[in-house]
């Protein structure tokens, strides 16, 4: 590792505070993509910051979609994109949450906060990072590109628009990805792409209106409807099930069996985090991380029928509702998955559950020895002193394919979540010397990019 990174270091150990500072006022705006919240003002702040990082940048729009923020800076023979997403998930149920979602919190080491790890961190993360690279090792001996977008959290609607209108402006060598996480046992990882996403509404109607129960016997019942519709989805050991899903899922090929029996999967961690005695199906092993990397999941997201309120009320609902995601693998797409839905449901009689598209994302993988995937490895060996751990696929979604597939960029990401981040989820975090960490493994990282000796 050159001396230069020594400078590097201190630099960042000694503003740990200024930049969680930073990072914290940026939580607090409740960017809320679902809702339509505080968009304009965080994608303001954001172009701001990125502007006195040192990106000539502006903010695009295209057909109504939210402000994007899409800039450069520095030259050099290879050229690295950096998407990161500004706006977060709903912070509900707020009842969960030990202090508030948008008043950010320092508690046993960690920063408390909507958007702490999912992804407001890493993208003041590597804006800092870039300044810091800049006063102590040198001009950038990369050019680097930006993409911030607002609206990832609800499916990046108008992206691919954006990026086919602004698609010079978006061109490299490499792109760093928005996520990243510490697993289980602490060790860093590196992931060479993401699993897609197609996400559904399906809602049954049984009658005009509520019934009194005590006709459940001879009136249909749009809740029992629902249950048996989902129940044919998957089976009790976790398989799905939908006629003809899982013929198209690509066979993992040797050199995948041989990534997962190599890669370290700390099961018990993963059942202390999550509170649990066992997975899915018993499912351990290599079988597991088959489950988890490179398999599809079908998950029931959420429920509503009747009534929900305190105490008992007799009824028989009309509407039964349910939100469901396909975590998707190659060679699955939301089209045919949606397809493939309706024509399992029509043929076992369920022609009255009504599908409603929502927001859908194709899988997309890179190797694992493209040049910015090699950075990424190198970059967090030194950091870290300890080779990270290499996932085929990362498990949750995004708009890769809309991006890096669109412009043939090879993808990799790496970040400052960890295992406990509690993405999506009431008491999101970060561990702050985890945030720290990653300000310094991603200086590396444009070093060892840009083709420097680490």
């Amino acid at each position: 590792m050159p001396d230069v990174f020594a400078a590097f270091d201190a630099h960042v150990r000694a503003r740990e505070r200024e930049y969680v500072d930073e990072l914290s006022a940026l939580v607090r705006l409740p960017t809320v993509s679902a809702q339509g919240s505080a968009i304009a003002e965080t994608a303001a702040a954001v172009l701001g910051r990125a502007q006195r990082a040192g990106f000539v940048a502006t903010a695009e729009r295209v057909s109504g979609g939210p402000p994007t923020i899409i800039g450069e800076q520095g030259s050099g023979d290879r050229t690295l994109l950096i998407y990161d997403h500004y706006d977060v998930q709903p912070p509900d149920p707020l009842e969960e949450w030990r202090t508030p979602p948008f008043e950010p919190t320092i508690r046993d080491g960690s920063l408390f906060g909507r958007g702490t790890s999912d992804n407001k961190g890493n993208l003041m993360a590597r804006l800092q990072a870039v300044e810091a690279y800049k006063a102590t090792v040198g001009p950038l001996p990369l050019r680097l590109r930006i993409l911030f977008e607002g609206e990832e959290e609800i499916g990046s609607e108008h992206l691919a628009e954006l990026v086919r209108v602004h698609a010079d402006r978006l061109r490299a060598d490499g792109c760093i990805w928005e996520a990243g996480y510490k697993d289980a046992a602490g060790r860093p990882t590196v992931s060479l792409g993401l699993k897609g996403i197609c996400y559904v509404d399906l809602e049954v109607r049984g009658t005009a209106l509520d019934a009194h129960s005590s006709v459940g016997g001879i009136v249909p019942n749009a809740a029992w409807r629902l249950v048996w519709a989902l129940a044919s989805l998957k089976d009790e050991s976790g398989t799905i099930i939908v006629d003809g899903l899982m013929d198209h899922v690509r066979v993992p090929s040797a050199a995948d069996l041989a990534l997962l029996r190599a890669l370290p999967f700390d099961e018990a961690g993963w059942k202390r985090i999550h509170g649990i005695d066992g997975f899915v199906g018993g499912a351990t092993g290599l079988e597991l991380k088959r489950k988890y990397f490179l398999e599809p999941t079908c998950t029931i997201c959420g429920l509503r029928s009747g009534y929900q309120g305190q105490g008992s009320k007799t009824v028989l609902p009309a509407v039964a509702s349910a939100k469901v995601d396909f975590r998707l693998v190659p060679d699955l797409t939301p089209e045919l998955v949606r397809s493939l839905l309706r024509a399992h449901l029509d043929s076992r009689g369920f022609t009255d559950v009504a599908i409603t598209p929502h927001h859908g994302e194709r899988p997309s993988r890179w190797p694992s020895d493209t040049d910015v995937a090699k950075a990424a490895v190198a970059a967090n060996r030194a950091t870290y002193g300890t080779e990270p751990v290499v996932y085929p696929l990362m498990a949750g979604s995004g708009p890769m394919a809309q991006v890096c597939d669109q412009l043939g960029i090879p993808a990799v990401g790496f970040g400052s979540g960890n295992a406990g981040s509690a993405n999506h989820a009431p008491n999101e975090n970060i561990v702050i010397a985890d945030y720290i960490d990653h300000i310094r493994a991603f200086g590396r990282f444009l070093h060892a990019f840009a083709g420097r000796p680490m």
